[in-house]
């Protein structure tokens, strides 16, 4: 009896603990359900939308790109491109021969069709083609049925409508590279494209806008049921231009023939440039889609360097268009005056050298305004014995040499404009006289732009205000250009002199630019030529009679400048045209100069009339020469 007692003790113990245990189980297990289904509910239902909605960034429309007139210079086109669905096709390889009736593809096409297809999940699109035209577009919709798993996307692509003709200005879009990722989660989306040069490059910011986002419902695999929401991007902002793209096309149409050279259009008021041209030039649409390697490799090694916007970048020695910076800096330093007055018997002695004008018997007795006219290195020669290079450096400054301009524009250049000290720490050794000569007529170490000589030009000829050059006009909902700029510390009347010198260069006979003139009666140009030497003319040559430049190599031969502006009577555009190894400034220059500046004037003649800062017009028996 006892036993069965303490046998049913025993069971009741077990029989408790056991319950126990599964209470506390269950406790659990409720206690743990209620937390997951009431407190974290949140938390697990957007774990669970997240599974099954996928959210995705929409890439903004790039801003378009106009002219100052707002003709589009580059906008975004729609771009149809053939796609490929793996898992709708029974046989890849065969489809795409198929396809390759149609359109173009090449073996290495092929190859990375057929490897993006082993590497992306069946139901993806596979990009076969991009850029297909109207009439392949149609032809593939209407053999659908033999191209099973063959559909068409479109998009948009940015097309450049002058092509060439504005490449250097402009720019071009491509792949983001790895170090222009910023954070910026648009610039991971697949065939995203950013500025790499030009226009596109310095506003991509605003002309990139920002994303969207779209909401798709997913399945457990990934693939795309529906979409549920979809929220739009805010659109790259519209950048209107200063350049006049049909006065751009007539200055790269004009220099076509050179084998290189380039052009800077200033308006003298406010710096905004008219045209910034630079030959030869390339298509930027090539870029736009993905250029190919060879033709790539070609423009890499091409010598006259068709990427490189020469305008900006390009650095030449100025020649004779530096002269008047070392007028000037001896007039503001009181040395001499408009009539001083030097004998050119065709060369000048320093020490044991020889220092020569380009007119081998001289000019004879010269004042400052002929010295400029007829373009006289002895009269230069003598006032930088006067002056000393570091004075010469300093007006140079004033007047936008030897320093970046601070362009709108990737790739600009800052010339050179040497002083002592430079020297000094360039090369360890001190500054010799004999080098302030060759400094004054624009050879030796100094170095210019195009651009800057332009804006020398335009500084010098609108009363001394320090205009900055400038490509943006206005952006859509942001800054516009600025017009009203500081004033130079230098006397009018100085200036005044400079002008009627260049005045004197076209519209005198003795002019170095007389036979370049414009004729037409109120739209007369002023100005100046430049020839700068590329490599050093040998006693033994200067004997035996120096060659011609026409009898050299190209590389050999003078650089070819001028510097001009019009109308004569109240400035409104600035020129420079340099023509690399052109030869004569007078020959080779100063006509396209003439001939641009008379396209600005027929283009908008009222843009002729403004402040008018020159002095009148030289005549033959004028006191200065």
């Amino acid at each position: 009896m006892n036993r069965d007692v303490d046998r049913y003790r025993m069971l009741s113990r077990r029989t408790l603990v056991l319950g126990g245990g599964k209470l506390a189980l269950m406790s659990i297990l409720v206690g743990r359900m209620y937390y997951l289904q009431l407190i974290e509910s949140d938390r697990y239902r957007m774990l669970a939308d997240e599974n099954r909605i996928s959210l995705r960034l929409v890439a903004p429309t790039r801003g378009p790109i106009l002219d100052r007139f707002g003709v589009p210079l580059a906008v975004n086109q729609q771009n149809y491109r053939v796609v490929l669905v793996s898992e709708r096709t029974p046989d890849v390889a065969r489809t795409l021969q198929m396809l390759s009736d149609i359109v173009t593809l090449s073996e290495q096409d092929r190859r990375r069709i057929l490897r993006d297809v082993q590497r992306k999940r069946p139901f993806v699109p596979v990009t076969v083609k991009e850029n297909v035209s109207w009439d392949q577009v149609a032809t593939i919709e209407v053999n659908t049925p033999d191209l099973p798993g063959v559909s068409m996307e479109m998009g948009e692509i940015r097309n450049y409508t002058f092509g060439a003709a504005a490449a250097h200005i402009i720019g071009y879009v491509g792949a983001v590279s790895e170090r222009e990722l910023t954070g910026d989660p648009v610039l991971s989306l697949p065939g995203f494209r950013v500025g790499k040069t030009g226009i596109e490059r310095h506003h991509e910011r605003a002309l990139r806008g920002s994303a969207g986002t779209t909401q798709l419902e997913v399945n457990a695999v990934g693939r795309v049921i529906r979409e549920l929401a979809r929220h739009e991007g805010q659109p790259g902002r519209e950048i209107t231009l200063t350049i006049d793209i049909e006065l751009q096309k007539h200055a790269q149409k004009r220099m076509v023939h050179e084998r290189s050279a380039s052009a800077a259009i200033i308006d003298v008021h406010t710096g905004g440039l008219y045209a910034l041209a630079s030959t030869p030039s390339y298509d930027p649409n090539n870029f736009a889609t993905g250029i190919d390697p060879h033709a790539w490799r070609g423009l890499l090694s091409d010598p006259t360097a068709p990427l490189t916007n020469k305008a900006i970048a390009g650095q030449y020695a100025p020649g004779s268009t530096f002269k008047m910076m070392v007028a000037l800096a001896a007039l503001e330093h009181g040395l001499v005056n408009a009539g001083h007055t030097v004998f050119c018997p065709g060369h000048m002695t320093l020490g044991n050298h020889r220092f020569h004008c380009w007119k081998r018997g001289g000019h004879g007795t010269l004042s400052m305004i002929g010295a400029i006219r007829e373009s006289c290195d002895v009269y230069f020669y003598d006032l930088a014995r006067r002056l000393g290079i570091d004075r010469i450096a300093e007006m140079c400054r004033r007047f936008g040499l030897g320093s970046h301009l601070d362009i709108d524009l990737p790739g600009e250049q800052p010339g050179l404009i040497p002083t002592k000290d430079w020297k000094l720490a360039r090369f360890g050794n001190s500054w010799q006289q004999g080098e302030s000569l060759v400094a004054a007529i624009g050879q030796g170490y100094v170095l210019t732009t195009p651009l800057q000589l332009a804006v020398m030009t335009a500084r010098l000829v609108n009363g001394g205000h320090a205009v900055k050059p400038h490509l943006t006009k206005h952006i859509k909902q942001g800054e516009s250009e600025q017009t009203e700029w500081p004033r130079l510390t230098v006397q009018q009347a100085h200036l005044d002199i400079m002008v009627e010198a260049m005045n004197a260069v076209t519209m005198s006979p003795r002019g170095t630019a007389h036979r370049a003139r414009i004729l037409e009666a109120g739209r007369e140009m002023g100005g100046k030529t430049g020839t700068a030497q590329v490599r050093r003319i040998s006693a033994a040559e200067r004997a035996t009679g120096i060659v011609k430049n026409e009898d050299r190599p190209w590389e050999a031969r003078d650089h070819a400048l001028f510097v001009g502006y019009a109308p004569i009577h109240a400035p409104r555009y600035a020129v420079a045209v340099v023509v690399e190894h052109g030869g004569s400034g007078s020959r080779y220059a100063a006509p396209i100069a003439r001939d641009l500046l008379s396209i600005c004037q027929e283009r908008d003649p009222a843009r002729s009339v403004g402040p008018s800062a020159v002095a009148p017009v030289p005549v033959e028996g004028s006191p200065f020469g």
